[in-house]
C-alpha cells in the first residue's frame, strides 16, 4: 500500500507548488524507483482536470549510458525532450537514486560533455519557471544520511511539512518569516560572511533577493540572490562534503580574487573539484548566495536538496546564475556548497548582522 504521506506530498506538489488547473499539461519525470510518488502525482493531476505526461526512466539508465555512450551519443539531445518541455505547462521532477555512487567512476569530461549538450533543455525549463523538484526517499539516501529507511522517510516528510495538519498553511508561514528577513537584505550592497576558515566579502548591489517557500523545491526554505560576478574577495571553507555527479568532495576550500576562484583545494577528490571548475569560464565565479531558513532540517544528510536549506547555514554556488536575481554568470554547472554558521559564524549586510550563530536578527 502507498504510504499516505506520499499521497499528501503529491497533493502538496500538484495543488500548492504547481497550482495545476483544468487543462494544464504536466510533465512528470523520475526513475522507476519513484513509481509510488509518480503515480500519486498523476492521480492528483487528473483530479485537477489536468493531463499527466510521464517520462520515467529505469533506475540504472545513467549508469548504462555513461558506460556505453560514444562521443556523438554524449552530445545528443533528443528533439522529443525539448518538445515535451515546450508542450508542458508544468514540470514535476522527482529524484530517487538507488545508488548515489553509481557514477563515481565516470570520467568528469564525459559528464561535462553531457551537461553542455543538455543545457538548452535545462535553460528552457528554468526560463519557463513552471517547475518543481522533489525527492522520493530510497534506501540509498537513507544510507548516505546514516539513517534507517523508516527514519529517513520521517525526516523527508517532516522537512516537507506533510506531517502537519495543514502543510499549505505551514509554507505560508514560511513566506511571512522570509519577508522579515528580506526587509533586512533588500537594497544592501556588501555581504560579509565569517566562520571557521571563512572570511569572504561580495557585492549584491542592484541584485534581486528571492524568497523560496515551496514553489520550486520541496522541501524548501531559502532566500537567495546572484552576487555581482566580479565582487567576491577572500576565502571560504565549506563545512560539509560536497556531493556532485556521484562523487564526494571533502573539505573544499576556495579563495577568490576579483570574483574568480584563484585557488581551490579539497582533502578528497581535489582533482575532480578542479576539473569541474575548468568546465567553462563561468564555473570559477559565483552564481548564487543562498541563506537556509528551514529549521525543520537540522542535520546534514549528503543531499543538497535538503542540506542547502538547513536553518542557520548559507550556501554559495559556483557557476550559472538565476537570471531572475539579476545574475549574469553563464555556465554549464551550478554547484552548491554549504557553510554552516551555527557555530561561530555570522553574516552581515552593509556592516549590520543579519544572522549570527544560526539565528536571524530580524
Amino acid at each position: 500500500m502507498t504510504d499516505p504521506r506520499t499521497s499528501r506530498l503529491a497533493h502538496l506538489l500538484v495543488n500548492y507548488s504547481r497550482n495545476v488547473k483544468r487543462g494544464h499539461k504536466v510533465r512528470i519525470c523520475g526513475p522507476s524507483a519513484a513509481e509510488p510518488l509518480l503515480l500519486e502525482l498523476g492521480r492528483e493531476v487528473l483530479r485537477c482536470g489536468g493531463h499527466p505526461m510521464y517520462r520515467m526512466a529505469p533506475n540504472r539508465a545513467a549508469e548504462v549510458f555513461y558506460a556505453e555512450a560514444k562521443p556523438a551519443q554524449l552530445r545528443f539531445l533528443p528533439e522529443s525532450a525539448m518538445a515535451a518541455a515546450k508542450e508542458a505547462d508544468h514540470t514535476l521532477n522527482i529524484i530517487a537514486e538507488t545508488n548515489t555512487q553509481a557514477l563515481a567512476g565516470v570520467d568528469p569530461k564525459k559528464q561535462t560533455t553531457v551537461q553542455k549538450a543538455r543545457r538548452p533543455l535545462q535553460d528552457y525549463v528554468l526560463s519557463k519557471n513552471q517547475w518543481t523538484l522533489a525527492l522520493y526517499p530510497t534506501e540509498a539516501y537513507a544510507q548516505d544520511a546514516g539513517m534507517s529507511l523508516e527514519a529517513f522517510e520521517d525526516f523527508v516528510y517532516a522537512a516537507c511539512r506533510v506531517d502537519a495538519k495543514d502543510p499549505v498553511a505551514e509554507w505560508k508561514k514560511a513566506k511571512v518569516f522570509h519577508e522579515k528577513i528580506l526587509r533586512r537584505l533588500r537594497g544592501a550592497d556588501e555581504i560579509h560572511i565569517v566562520g571557521p576558515g571563512t572570511d569572504l566579502t561580495l557585492s549584491v548591489k542592484g541584485r534581486t533577493w528571492l524568497s523560496s517557500y515551496g514553489s520550486h523545491n520541496m522541501p524548501d526554505g531559502e532566500i537567495f540572490t546572484g552576487p555581482v560576478e566580479t565582487s567576491a574577495e577572500g576565502e571560504i571553507r565549506y563545512s560539509y562534503p560536497v556531493c556532485y555527479r556521484g562523487r564526494e568532495v571533502v573539505d573544499v576550500r576556495l579563495e577568490f580574487e576579483g570574483g574568480r576562484v584563484v585557488r581551490a583545494s579539497a582533502a578528497k577528490n581535489e582533482a575532480f573539484l578542479k576539473a569541474m571548475l575548468r568546465t567553462d569560464d563561468g564555473a570559477t565565479r559565483l552564481g548564487e548566495l543562498g541563506i537556509g531558513t528551514n529549521y525543520g532540517i537540522q542535520r546534514f544528510v549528503k543531499n543538497i536538496l535538503f542540506d542547502e536549506k538547513i536553518g542557520g547555514s548559507i550556501h554559495l554556488a559556483v557557476g550559472r546564475s538565476y537570471e531572475e536575481t539579476g545574475g549574469r554568470n553563464k555556465s554549464a554547472i551550478h554547484w552548491d556548497m554549504i557553510c554552516d554558521l551555527r557555530h561561530g559564524g555570522y553574516l552581515e549586510a552593509d556592516g549590520k548582522v543579519v544572522q549570527a550563530e544560526g539565528k536571524f536578527r530580524v
